[in-house]
């Protein structure tokens, strides 16, 4: 009979060091996951993780990648770790979470992805990594220039493999899969097996080691649902009232012109609110999330680029401003509350001609709600919002005062082809707002298609590969960083 009691991380053979920085980072104790997957991951297995969203996934692989290469001596400037990740959001806080491990084992992270100057990136692989955070476009990028070089690494790991597969990754991933050495380990994570993660696992890892915590595709235990019907004229007032609580919230919009639109207004009327979408600068990307993570700012409002690359704690309402268009979409923009075992709300706003669109949705996502057709002063509302927060006064250069949109990254912009590629096509007009993608027929979010020479990210010619934000040339698809 198996043995059911809590185990610690110091029983799961977790090393003194980084239980001394486990216990700084106030994670003293495992996850089922972590649990799981903790004694096949640190003996040297081939993993097989599938965990719905807030299930602690990040620090199931952390752990073994940072103990890993701490127990040897390793030679030599090559990178030794690799973690691969759809997004920049998720590349950013995957390095948040490892780098306090690393600092325990002495040893270096750094992240890579686009949108930004890669003479940074380049000099991290010229003094010397041991981990690298990446997203595939730009990975891509700096291993065909030669600035990158996989062949010491030793444990690799694909988080959000599904999203990866959503977003077109696959055949990149492949690629730089196969420039890591064959006997090396790896650790894939992934809530879904579909379209093409199950070729990935079976090409790439050998006599892994499955583990699954709860129903993957089912919405959280913790997680309330609320479905509210409101005519048009209402739906303002409705929104700026859902926002108004005291507590976190991130509201998700379908256009990145809504977003920005309804941040300024909700911070105009005394709720500080930041968005967070393609269009945004990457210093502006962060400056949001931080702004939003440590309370500046209460709300976030965002495109569905946050659904699955931001995690952050203590979300304590979700609201669709307008449903999303799939239902898979729909879990994982709810999944940005009722993280980690905490409870949460989720509300979906929709108009009465939205009505049997949203219904088939929910019941595709396995959500039983009854819809309610209420006003800002119903009580359905009153209930879930409860007392509003304190007026504050909008300040210049404050948060939701306006962003900067993306601009050439001047002297330090990238030299890869992918960027030689998007400056032609700007400076030759290439297709951008109001058009459709050269590579396609794919709509924008907005329905503005965003091609080669777009806004944001890594278009690409050949393949059409771009990291969290690009468009495919070859399908017009929309990156997740351009929603």
């Amino acid at each position: 009979m198996q043995n059911t009691a809590p185990k610690s991380f110091a029983d799961l053979g977790v090393a003194s060091n980084l239980l001394t920085a486990l216990k700084e980072m106030d994670r003293e104790n495992p996850f089922p996951i972590q649990e799981d997957t903790l004694p096949d991951t640190l003996a040297g297995r081939d993993v097989l993780g599938r965990g719905k969203t807030g299930s602690g996934k990040t620090l199931a692989f952390a752990i073994p990648l940072v103990q890993r290469l701490s127990d040897g001596a390793r030679g030599g400037r090559l990178p030794g770790g690799l973690v691969l990740a759809p997004t920049r959001e998720l590349a950013t806080q995957i390095t948040a979470t490892i780098k306090p491990l690393a600092d325990a084992a002495g040893l270096k992270v750094t992240t890579i992805f686009g949108g930004v100057s890669q003479r940074p990136q380049e000099t991290a692989f010229r003094e010397g990594v041991d981990i690298i955070v990446a997203c595939p476009g730009r990975l891509d990028d700096l291993m065909r220039q030669g600035v990158a070089d996989l062949k010491a690494i030793e444990v690799t790991v694909i988080d959000e493999a599904d999203h990866m597969a959503d977003l077109g990754f696959l055949p990149v991933v492949t690629s730089i899969l196969n420039k890591t050495p064959t006997g090396g380990q790896r650790l894939l994570f992934s809530a879904t097996l579909d379209n093409g993660v199950d070729k990935l696992v079976r090409r790439f890892l050998q006599n892994e080691v499955k583990h699954s915590v709860d129903e993957v595709n089912s919405p959280v235990a913790a997680m309330t649902h609320h479905l509210f019907e409101v005519d048009a004229d209402s739906k303002a007032q409705l929104i700026r009232r859902l926002a108004s609580g005291v507590g976190r919230r991130i509201l998700f919009t379908r256009t990145k012109h809504q977003a920005k639109k309804l941040a300024k207004q909700l911070t105009a009327s005394g709720i500080p609110a930041v968005d967070l979408h393609g269009n945004l600068s990457q210093n502006a990307r962060d400056r949001n999330l931080a702004a939003f993570s440590d309370g500046s700012a209460r709300v976030l409002v965002a495109t569905d680029v946050a659904a699955r690359g931001v995690h952050v704690d203590n979300v304590e309402l979700v609201v669709h401003v307008d449903p999303p268009m799939e239902h898979k979409a729909y879990l994982h923009r709810s999944g940005r509350t009722a993280r980690a075992g905490s409870a949460g709300d989720v509300a979906t706003v929709m108009l009465p001609t939205q009505r049997r669109d949203t219904l088939a949705l929910l019941r595709k996502a396995q959500i039983n709600v009854q819809p309610q057709t209420v006003t800002a002063e119903s009580a359905a509302i009153e209930s879930l919002v409860g007392a509003e927060a304190p007026y504050v006064k909008p300040v210049p250069g404050g948060p939701g005062s306006g962003n900067e949109i993306k601009q050439p990254q001047g002297q330090g912009r990238s030299q890869g082809a992918n960027a030689r590629r998007k400056r032609a096509a700007r400076d030759g007009g290439g297709a951008g707002q109001g058009g459709r993608a050269r590579g396609g027929a794919g709509r924008g979010e907005s329905g503005r298609g965003e091609g080669r020479g777009g806004r944001d990210g890594q278009s690409r010619g050949g393949a059409g590969r771009a990291d969290a934000g690009s468009r495919r040339g070859g399908r017009g698809r929309e990156r997740a960083g351009q929603r």
